[in-house]
């Protein structure tokens, strides 16, 4: 993972400082073909100029006059150009020195290959001294002058001023420069970003592995500033493999109490059958033994069934397409009449406090009625023999709350926190009451959970109370 990781970082990084290479260079080009083409028309314009002048002047052939040198000048300073007009065998005649009487340029030959070069049309030079003309590089445009059909000479205007093609050439090599540094800068930070970013990552595959081959204990450590994406990535798969550790335990757990359940009335029907088979048992106690195999049968047969019931009830109270509106009050009410035979068995008094005005909820009520059930029957299972039961049903902070009370042994606190658990039977439970399984309370913790609700318990000096919540209508 680390090394795809770094590719693809990588890749994107180079992309990226890629495209803005290509800006810059695109934009330098265009930049130096505008300050080309721009040059190019201002002294083009100059030199059309001086040619319409030298074909209305020098009629008579003669590109030396005082009146062309005027005209030289005048247009030489107002475009800031330098001008100056060789005959046809390329010796310059006359030019636009600023003092007139200043004759340097006169005299000197233009080579004949850029004579041959400028032709009949134009003559364009970014850069060159005109073989020696000049004593510094100039951006040069010539044009031959024609009189009466024939080329009588040429006009030569060249910049004085190229600074800003040289300077934007020079920014050239910087733009280089700088973008290589930027792009090794670039690479440099990303090795480092990428191995940093790239170090939980390496984390989460090893323990990905480790819980692949069933090591739920696998973390991956927070190192650093590990925000963002990443940390709630690291966050998540640490939440997911506490979830399976938990999820695996509670297997195992589940798998040794199935296990324990099943393998006490196995043992005992196996162990009453095989003394009945070998004469240990005395015939006349045959049928004795036979009701206790018959016993272990049947509570084997509740088992298998709570199991089945319990699967069955878990996979409704998940379904969201059950839920409807009831009446709290009038489902409670209904539950509590199931329970009055055995109520009386026990010379118990049940008190239902409900309010007068409905309480209406939206749930599954197979599901709640389910709830009420098991924790109304374990109320009365552990009751103090004439005492009282107490249901009661009532609203508070926007949620519907129903709690059962009975008087009876105080839970110990060592098992409060398991009394949920699946198969959990505390030691007073395990002899009062040979028929449970550790189901009951169970199954109204995952009724409860599968509606986003909980259920609370607390047990003191022998009143003990079950509450939970469920969301109003």
């Amino acid at each position: 993972m680390n090394s795809i990781f770094f590719r693809n970082f990588l890749t994107t990084t180079l992309l990226v400082l890629s495209c803005f290479l290509l800006i810059g260079i695109a934009f330098f080009v265009i930049g130096e073909n505008y300050l080309v083409d721009d040059t190019t028309q201002r002294l083009d314009a100059s030199a059309n100029e001086v040619v319409r002048s030298a074909s209305a002047i020098s009629r008579d052939g003669d590109l030396s006059g005082w009146d062309l040198r005027m005209t030289l000048s005048s247009v030489a300073n107002s475009s800031n150009n330098h001008i100056f007009i060789c005959d046809a065998d390329g010796k310059i005649v006359s030019c636009s020195d600023k003092l007139l009487h200043c004759r340097q340029h006169e005299g000197k030959e233009v080579p004949a290959s850029i004579l041959k070069a400028v032709g009949s049309t134009r003559y364009v030079s970014e850069l060159t001294d005109l073989g020696g003309i000049y004593m510094t590089q100039r951006f040069v445009v010539a044009r031959p002058i024609s009189l009466g059909g024939v080329i009588a000479g040429y006009v030569f205007v060249s910049s004085e001023d190229v600074s800003a093609l040289g300077a934007w050439r020079a920014f050239a090599g910087v733009i280089i420069a700088v973008s290589l540094a930027v792009m090794l800068a670039a690479i440099l930070l990303s090795l480092v970003l990428s191995k940093r970013l790239a170090q939980p990552l390496d984390q989460l595959a090893i323990a990905s592995r480790k819980v692949a081959h069933g090591d739920f204990t696998a973390r991956v450590e927070k190192k650093g500033k590990c925000g963002g994406e990443i940390g709630t990535l690291v966050d998540s798969f640490n939440s997911m493999t506490e979830e399976l550790q938990k999820s695996d335990q509670n297997r195992r757990e589940l798998i040794a109490n199935i296990s324990h359940e099943l393998r006490t009335p196995m043992t005992t029907i196996a162990g009453f059958a095989d003394g009945i088979l070998d004469g240990t048992i005395p015939k006349e106690q045959e049928e004795r033994y036979l009701q206790k195999i018959a016993d272990e049968t049947h509570r084997l047969s509740r088992l298998v069934r709570n199991m089945l019931d319990m699967s069955q009830a878990e996979r409704k109270a998940t379904d969201k397409s059950r839920r409807t509106k009831f009446d709290l009050s009038e489902l409670t009410l209904k539950t509590l009449l199931s329970f009055e035979s055995r109520a009386s068995e026990k010379d118990l008094d049940v008190d239902p406090q409900l309010p007068e005005d409905p309480i209406m909820v939206f749930a599954d009520a197979d599901s709640i009625t389910q709830v009420i059930y098991n924790l109304t029957d374990n109320a009365i299972k552990f009751a103090e023999k004439g005492s009282t039961i107490s249901i009661r049903v009532y609203k508070k902070n926007g949620k519907a709350f129903v709690a059962v009370k009975n008087r009876g042994e105080t839970i110990p606190p060592d098992d409060l926190p398991y009394i949920f658990d699946r198969f959990h039977k505390s030691d007073r439970s395990r002899s009062m009451d040979k028929d449970g399984v550790g189901l009951g309370l169970y199954l109204v913790k995952t009724i409860l959970n599968s509606h986003d609700e909980d259920i609370a318990v607390s047990s003191r000096d022998g009143i003990t109370v079950f509450a939970f919540t469920l969301p109003l209508a």
